[in-house]
């Protein structure tokens, strides 16, 4: 119920029933046709895969962040469900198993499970800390550089280290967004501070809303090092990232970092319309310098192991195909709710931006 109110709340109400089932039997009328259009698009311009290292059959491959002469495990570990296991006890082993398997990206963010997800990382990174290529993002959400450089200080004090080798804008979604963060006094200043203090090699951003506001960042002409952003087989023809964003990122020489491989939640696995090895085959095969990966149990980062080891990446007729069976599925963004709805938007940029946390929303 909760999830209809919040989907309403952004079309607007529309207090006649024969009126909504007019309007949804021609969105997804819409729907389908533009995920045929992109179809076509996405037959005739592939893009162009990124050269792979370390492909024996028991490795982990890896592939080169953009321009910066560093390559990164095709598979990355998320910092949110670093940060929702039993224990700090059970986050150390995935995090030391990852490592020995080859592992070297790892993701997080300022805000995550209200700091927990960093200070845990960085207990489990004693004594590893020069294996790995450590990511979090600052949660500013239109604040400015202040309120950055605070977070930045935050951020390497959980994590135990005195530099990140990454650090991106979290969470670009709202259309003000870019005007925000390159405002006068605004993140991106702190971007550029924290790199001349050599707290942090590299920058970038992420979202996970609509291509057209990552188009908006980069219509900035910054010097952004990553953009991460949603990719995965149903994203291929809904409001898509890879068709957008993708192409524009591989132009600028900068890298891509893939998220949401599995649609955010897995909901495309319980209906089984594709399976784990598909939709991470699918993930990895794009031109994404790694593909960033919730792992909330030994299983799991066992299960996403094993299909990474000696990646033989699909082929681009391979990937039309998965693309095609699941366009009907994908038309309607109830499989990419990140996209369609507020679940995904996080309670700190919503209070940012004036709107109601999500345990406040009318059900």
């Amino acid at each position: 119920m909760k999830n209809e109110s919040e989907s309403t709340s952004l079309s607007g109400a529309i207090p006649n029933p024969g009126r909504r089932r007019f309007l949804r039997t021609n969105l997804a009328g819409a729907g389908a046709i533009l995920a045929e259009s992109l179809l076509r698009r996405s037959a005739a311009a592939a893009l162009a895969p990124l050269e792979m290292t370390n492909t024996g059959p028991g490795s982990i491959p890896r592939k080169p962040l953009g321009r910066t002469g560093v390559q990164l495990s095709i598979f990355g570990l998320g910092g949110y469900h670093l940060g929702t296991v039993d224990s700090v006890d059970t986050a150390t082993r995935i995090v030391h198993e990852a490592i020995d398997a080859g592992i070297n990206f790892f993701d997080n963010a300022w805000e995550y499970n209200h700091g927990r997800s960093e200070e845990w990382l960085g207990q489990a990174l004693q004594g590893r800390r020069d294996k790995v290529f450590l990511m979090t993002k600052v949660c500013t959400h239109g604040r400015g550089k202040d309120v950055a450089m605070q977070q930045l200080e935050e951020s390497l004090k959980r994590l135990r280290t005195d530099h990140l080798d990454l650090w991106q804008i979290h969470e670009v979604i709202y259309y003000n967004d870019p005007e925000l963060h390159f405002a006068k006094g605004g993140v991106v200043e702190a971007l550029d501070e924290a790199k001349k203090q050599g707290k942090v090699r590299y920058v970038g951003f992420t979202g996970h809303k609509n291509p057209a506001i990552h188009l908006k960042m980069l219509g900035h002409d910054y010097p952004f090092d990553t953009v991460q952003m949603p990719l995965n087989c149903f994203d291929g023809t809904y409001r898509s990232f890879e068709q957008q964003v993708l192409p524009e990122v591989q132009r600028r020489g900068m890298a891509a970092l893939g998220m949401k491989s599995l649609g955010g939640d897995g909901q495309p696995l319980l209906h089984g319309i594709v399976s784990v090895d598909e939709a991470l085959r699918y993930a990895m095969s794009l031109p994404v310098a790694t593909t960033i990966s919730g792992i909330d149990s030994l299983a799991v980062l066992h299960q996403n192991l094993a299909i990474a080891r000696g990646l033989k990446p699909m082929t681009s007729e391979e990937m039309q195909s998965l693309r095609q069976r699941c366009a009907a599925f994908a038309a309607d963004g109830h499989l990419e709710l990140y996209k369609s709805s507020l679940r995904y938007d996080g309670d700190v940029g919503r209070e940012q931006h004036g709107f109601l946390p999500q345990e406040q929303l009318p059900l």
